[in-house]
């Protein structure tokens, strides 16, 4: 079972005939027939074996393809570099068959570690994170065995190769997947397919919500093509939140053969029971569409939910989100860690900013702002000064031009600010002192938006989970929108990253920060 997040929904996504590939979802699906019951009715159809077809298949070819080019050109890398330092490594033809033979038995350990752990799987297409996981954890299994077997075997000339080739294929990896998912993206912007087509089930309501989630964002993965209701009474063109409603429980096999639907989602109703939801999953079967029940779980993240059978049913396990303990210190390390070494990496830029910041205007190169860190603590945040002296005065004159919403306060041509104040913001330059706040322990590299006190003394119960964790430099909040957020959708992305966070998440976070910060995107 996988399990796919969808707005304030959880849908849980069944394979209904596994190993059967589904059809592209232009295409209708096709099914045989074995023999008819006494009534003359199919006694059971099987969906005809056929190859993967559509954007799923190649998609899933150009992956395979990426991944056998980037272990081989990543193993190739590692042992020509070992030759580059040991020129005498192959010192006879008997060392060249050793070298190759153990080379392929790399690569063929690797490709398959990304087979068996569900890199190819159409289901996490696009998906980002549990993507980008899945590669990960291949990738640690396949070393972990490789080096395994050199340690049994005593052959000790794999251990510089496999420190280049770990660490170059991760990265190596990841990125292609990365690049691949923006051409994904790129493709469901411009309506140009990349879609997984769902006809909805649910009473009118439940499955107005889910069209409402998943058809109004270009970037989801999701399309609802057409509703089936529990009961009768359905209306000669009655539409649900502009799609159609093509029938009712009865009708479901029929419609999602002849819509060539890929999926179908079963809102929850009182007017379904676990007895309908047995039968459409044998209904389903025989043509090869998979099941999905959504669970209506808002901003619950993938890893906190373990299913747990139950005597007729199966029941959900929602972790509750913990905010200390050991994954908060391995937290701790990385932020002191990283900030360490960015710290040292980005010097030059401090001294430069520095410098422009105290020689195009009067007044200190550093701003402090006291901020609110965890559990209320207050905290001096630094910055450099991108605003005229006396800005904070000004601040209620300009109130009624204030483009923030709730009590954040918000420009987009601040006159307070400066010329080369303008640029820092722009490029996020002027947050770099906040690396020696990270040092300090003040703050995270990663987490919600440092508010201000008049900013919490606002703030409702929801909202106050933000301080259950450090501050971030960026977060969520920055990554998604920036400045172009609202002010419930920034509050919304960081409780998410309070009760969600892993470090597989602040990783990715910061990968995302230094391209929204290289383009300018959203800030102001």
């Amino acid at each position: 079972m996988t399990t796919h997040s969808v707005g304030g929904e959880q849908p849980l996504r069944f394979t209904a005939s596994a190993g059967l590939g589904r059809a592209a979802s232009s295409t209708l699906r096709e099914a045989r027939t074995l023999a008819p019951d006494a009534n003359g009715r199919p006694l059971h159809a099987v969906p005809t074996p056929r190859a993967r077809t559509g954007w799923q298949a190649g998609y899933q070819a150009r992956l395979r393809l990426t991944d056998v080019a980037v272990v081989g050109a990543t193993l190739a890398t590692a042992y020509g570099l070992q030759l580059v330092v040991d020129g005498g490594a192959l010192r006879t033809p008997a060392d060249l068959t050793v070298h190759t033979a153990a080379t392929a038995l790399l690569a063929a350990v690797w490709l398959a570690a990304l087979a068996t752990n569900r890199a190819y799987d159409v289901r996490f297409f696009g998906r980002g994170m549990s993507e980008y996981q899945r590669v990960l954890d291949a990738t640690w299994k396949a070393f972990s065995l490789v080096v395994l077997l050199a340690w049994v075997t005593a052959y000790s000339d794999a251990r510089g190769p496999l420190l280049v080739a770990f660490p170059l294929g991760m990265v190596a990896l990841v990125g292609a997947r990365y690049a691949w998912r923006q051409h994904l993206l790129r493709q469901r912007r411009r309506g140009d397919g990349g879609l997984t087509i769902l006809l909805a089930i649910g009473d009118r309501p439940q499955a107005g919500r889910l069209i409402s989630l998943l058809n109004g964002t270009p970037e989801q993965e999701f399309v609802v093509a057409g509703v089936c209701v529990p009961s009768g009474g359905v209306r000669p063109g009655e539409h649900v939140s502009g799609v159609p409603v093509l029938g009712d429980l009865s009708d479901v096999g029929r419609v999602a053969h002849r819509l060539g639907a890929d999926a179908v989602a079963v809102s929850s109703s009182h007017e379904i029971t676990a007895e309908d939801v047995r039968r459409l999953g044998w209904e389903l079967e025989r043509y090869g569409v998979d099941l999905m029940l959504t669970a209506e779980l808002a901003d619950v993240a993938v890893p906190r939910i373990t299913v747990s059978p139950a005597p007729g049913m199966s029941l959900l396990h929602v972790d509750t989100p913990r905010f200390g303990g050991p994954k908060f210190s391995v937290k701790q390390v990385m932020d002191w860690a990283l900030a360490a070494v960015i710290t040292v990496l980005v010097s030059p830029v401090l001294l430069a900013v520095g410098v422009a910041v105290a020689a195009t205007s009067r007044g200190p190169v550093f701003y402090i702002s006291h901020r609110v860190g965890r559990n209320g603590q207050l905290f001096p945040m630094v910055k450099f000064r991108t605003m005229y002296i006396g800005a904070d005065s000004d601040v209620r004159a300009l109130a009624a031009a204030n483009e923030g919403a709730g009590p954040l306060f918000k420009m987009r041509t601040d006159p307070r600010v400066t010329r080369v104040g303008r640029f820092l913001r722009r490029y996020s330059l002027d947050e770099l002192p906040q690396l020696f706040n990270v040092l300090a322990g003040h703050m995270s590299l990663v987490g919600p938006r440092p508010p201000l006190p008049h900013e919490v003394a606002a703030y409702e119960e929801r909202m106050r989970r933000r301080l259950l964790v450090k501050p971030g430099m960026t977060g969520l909040w920055q990554v998604t929108g920036r400045s172009d957020l609202s002010w419930e959708e920034a509050v919304r992305l960081d409780v998410y990253y309070a009760e969600n966070w892993t470090p597989f998440l602040d990783l990715l976070i910061l990968a995302q920060t230094a391209r929204a910060v290289v383009s300018g995107r959203g800030a102001y």
